[in-house]
């Protein structure tokens, strides 16, 4: 039995964790165990969720009210969604079926806000009828919406806005840019006008929201976004005379460290660059609505999988592993983008040592480009090793895509005070359900 030493590091806790994987059969070399399994760390998930909240409490004048809603698709888990819910989180949604989620994790309608470009009437009116928060997308969608209106609606309705501050690194991420499909963009020639119009004539359009962040946004970057969005939101309520937006829903993407096990930026950095750029925004004359995923979840995931094979091919040498593209989808299909460690482990879950050689570290998948890392400087691998895929929480394993029918790897939840508990979050998805998932129940249905 592992249990926490006084003075335990991030690295050494996480080496605790893998041994204990392996002694208790979640994972492991031999042929009867498991080569592959997902885990997430619960305190840490506590842990973040609490910096989020106290970031903000320190900031915002006393009885502000405010809504931190977890991006469910970061973590499409029900077990996830309670445990933040548990920690005075709420759900941002995107579908129907993340809404179901939500509902079944028992996050409450007034604690769950739509966001979605492609909000059908069915969902709209199901989510008017819940009482969810609805921010549309569009000038069509707001039409849509004034033929379903006729009074003022349960919950709370907003508008999102594309401030258009422009692109980080990642272009197929950033949804600030110019021709972002998000939201009505605010610097086109007459757009700003009709939005102030749009809401003057909807008194029941109580809410602002944009999303300037993501992986590859600096701060500054996100917070001129909430500055565009407060601004917007002052010259409404003036042309209406009244205070009319009384909430601003300023979105999330903070960016997550994947380089080392820092954390940062953090979440007291990110409130101080809105600080600095929209001291206003924190005066109470606004309710707040944040939509954090990644930051979230990110640094508390770890998948380890077993080495089942090695070889050497053109002079390197390939590992080849049961995590792949099924699990790292980004990775792999866009590398340079989202680099992974890859931490190694023995047979038995002690961290490998040895002189580094550059190896391949590849998937299961059938495609040569199924590699979590090229020519990455580590000691040389052997059948039977384990690697450990660290900062995996979120968009990782938990949102699985079924490339040759991999099945989805279970997911244990994990503390390690005083000694290492695992619990099931997710079951291994077994091979009659993907085969029933894969029509199975339907077999002659095209002849």
């Amino acid at each position: 039995m592992h249990r926490r030493t006084q003075g335990e590091d991030g690295a050494a806790r996480r080496d605790r964790v893998v041994r204990a994987a392996v002694e208790q059969g979640l994972v492991g070399g031999t042929e009867s165990s498991p080569p592959l399994v997902c885990l997430l760390d619960t305190d840490g998930i506590r842990a973040s969720a609490a910096a989020l909240t106290s970031a903000f409490a320190a900031a915002l004048a006393p009885g502000t009210p405010v809504l931190h809603a977890f991006a469910v698709k970061a973590a499409p888990l029900v077990p996830v969604l309670r445990l933040l819910a548990d920690a005075g989180l709420g759900c941002e949604v995107a579908s129907p079926g993340e809404l179901a989620l939500a509902r079944a994790a028992g996050v409450s309608a007034q604690r769950t806000v739509l966001d979605s470009p492609a909000k059908t009437t069915a969902e709209l009116r199901e989510a008017l009828a819940l009482g969810v928060a609805v921010n549309a997308d569009s000038r069509q969608e707001l039409e849509r919406l004034d033929t379903m209106l006729s009074r003022r609606p349960a919950g709370p309705v907003g508008v999102r806005v594309n401030p258009q501050t422009g692109a980080g690194a990642i272009d197929a991420l950033s949804t600030a840019t110019a021709t972002s499909k998000f939201g009505i963009a605010l610097r086109d020639p007459g757009a700003r006008e009709w939005l102030v119009r749009a809401f003057v004539d909807r008194p029941w359009l109580t809410r602002l929201h944009t999303h300037s962040g993501s992986q590859g946004v600096p701060l500054p970057l996100i917070a001129e976004g909430v500055r565009e969005l407060h601004a917007l939101a002052e010259e409404i309520n003036e042309a209406a005379g009244r205070r009319q937006v009384d909430t601003l829903d300023i979105g999330g993407g903070l960016p997550v460290n994947f380089a080392s096990d820092e954390e940062n930026p953090t979440y007291a950095q990110y409130v101080a660059a809105l600080q600095e750029a929209v001291p206003a925004l924190f005066d109470g004359s606004y309710g707040l609505v944040t939509e954090f995923g990644r930051s979230l979840l990110a640094k508390h995931g770890l998948v380890l999988a077993r080495v089942e094979y090695t070889k050497t091919t053109g002079g390197r040498p390939i590992a080849l592993t049961h995590a792949g593209v099924q699990l790292a989808t980004r990775t792999v299909y866009a590398p340079a983008a989202w680099p992974l460690r890859i931490l190694p482990y023995d047979a038995k879950g002690t961290p490998k040592t040895g002189p580094p050689v550059a190896q391949d570290i590849a998937g299961p998948a059938c495609f040569a480009g199924d590699l979590l890392a090229t020519a990455r400087e580590l000691p040389e691998l052997a059948a039977g090793d384990l690697i450990a895929v660290p900062d995996t929480g979120a968009y990782f394993f938990t949102a699985h895509y079924g490339y040759n029918s991999l099945p989805r790897p279970p997911v244990h939840g994990f503390t390690t005070t005083p000694e290492v508990r695992f619990t099931l979050a997710r079951p291994a998805q077994s091979l009659s359900d993907l085969l029933t998932e894969a029509g199975a129940t339907h077999p002659n249905a095209l002849l």
